[in-house]
């Protein structure tokens, strides 16, 4: 069964064009003039019928059969709360002019079939009913009206695949929140379970090697990245559910600062950190959430600066007093353009350093949407192979 044409049946305009094409369909056929009218005819008697009462039918011309046996049909359907029966004015008359004439319904919706054989003198095959069916979708347009509405079928069927992608996108992003979520809760327990055995060894330190201590310090170090890798990943996944939980309290910014920094000093001991601090005030966020923040942009500071260069912090109160800026800088690799548009993309990660420094790309994600939440912003300035500089500022309690 190949289907040749398929035309929806929405006003009068569109029974003018079932009529025309299907007396085309005939002619490109080979059918004498009598039956193409015929068959034509019994077409547009049903159309009329479905287009008085609706604007949801549709005609399919079809050609069934296998060689050397053919026979061209109209399947038209359409849904209609009015009772129709086979016995109506239209569907009586197309049976008179096509005896081969099927009239089912169930409930409102309503399907005809009506056709006739093709002569075998007309010769038919497989390759010429490909060059038919060829034919009228390269055919030009009939009239304007009929342009218009295959540019209008273009469109939709452009906004449905659109849509489909759309739905698509959105249930694998489901599916990999999904996941996320699950693997960073699967992967907490053994890993604090290999932190807790590797300190366990670790005191005592007596009974084994110098040999095996440097075998769990480096264990021990590897286990913490991945501990901060899975705690990432379940800040993701609390970012994307909407549940991130934040204790807000009153803090002490410089006092707050200068601790963090001293603690992070001894992880760091590569790098020289350098703070200066402005006017001290007050803000108001959650202490464990601000210290990620300045985790992760000093780790980041650190990680993509020569070892032994120096490391800047400064606080800076802004003229007005009600808000107060924090900013890291370094002097590493720096970033073009592009990154600096993109670098609080979950995920992203320069390209001119995935492949030297490891990194899935969720720190500064994570770290613009605590700043966000507090009701802060964020920002960088960066230039190539000299530094970059990462502020971020609060309002002022």
């Amino acid at each position: 069964m190949k289907e040749i044409l398929d035309i929806s049946l929405e006003n009068e305009m569109d029974l003018v064009l079932a009529h025309r094409r299907s007396m085309q369909v005939g002619e490109q056929l080979g059918l004498t003039v009598a039956t193409r009218t015929t068959f034509a005819t019994a077409v547009s008697e049903v159309a009329r019928t479905a287009i008085e009462y609706t604007d949801n039918g549709r005609v399919n011309i079809i050609i069934s059969g296998k060689f050397p046996r053919y026979s061209l049909y109209a399947h038209i359907v359409f849904d209609s709360d009015q009772v129709f029966r086979a016995s109506d004015e239209g569907f009586f008359y197309a049976k008179k002019l096509l005896p081969d004439f099927t009239f089912n319904s169930s409930g409102n919706a309503y399907v005809i079939e009506m056709g006739l054989g093709l002569p075998r003198s007309l010769k038919l095959d497989e390759p010429k009913l490909v060059l038919l069916k060829a034919y009228f979708e390269n055919a030009e347009p009939l009239n304007a009206y009929e342009e218009i509405k295959n540019k209008n079928s273009h469109l939709n069927r452009l906004t449905g695949e659109q849509e489909e992608e759309i739905r698509m996108r959105r249930e694998l992003d489901e599916k990999k929140k999904e996941f996320i979520s699950i693997a960073s809760h699967e992967l907490k327990t053994p890993i604090t379970v290999v932190k807790a055995y590797t300190q366990m060894l670790k005191n005592l330190k007596g009974e084994y090697s110098e040999r095996v201590s440097g075998v769990l310090d480096k264990l021990d170090l590897q286990t913490s990245k991945l501990s901060l890798l899975a705690q990432q990943l379940m800040d993701v996944s609390k970012i994307e559910n909407g549940s991130l939980q934040y204790d807000l309290v009153e803090v002490d910014l410089n006092s707050f600062i200068k601790e963090a920094l001293e603690i992070l000093s001894n992880v760091h001991i590569g790098n020289k950190i350098k703070l200066t601090l402005g006017e001290n005030c007050r803000i108001k966020a959650d202490p464990l959430r601000l210290e990620q923040v300045l985790t992760n942009l000093l780790g980041n500071a650190v990680k993509y600066s020569p070892k032994n260069s120096a490391i800047e912090v400064l606080t800076k109160l802004s003229p007005d007093g009600k808000n107060i800026t924090v900013t890291v800088t370094d002097s590493g690799l720096g970033m073009s353009k592009e990154g600096i548009e993109r670098i609080f993309d979950k995920f992203y990660r320069l390209e001119e350093v995935s492949n030297s420094h490891p990194g899935l790309g969720m720190g500064l994600y994570i770290t613009s949407k605590i700043i966000s939440d507090h009701g802060g912003r964020i920002w960088v300035e960066s230039v190539p192979n000299e530094g970059s500089s990462f502020s971020f500022a609060f309002p002022v309690c």
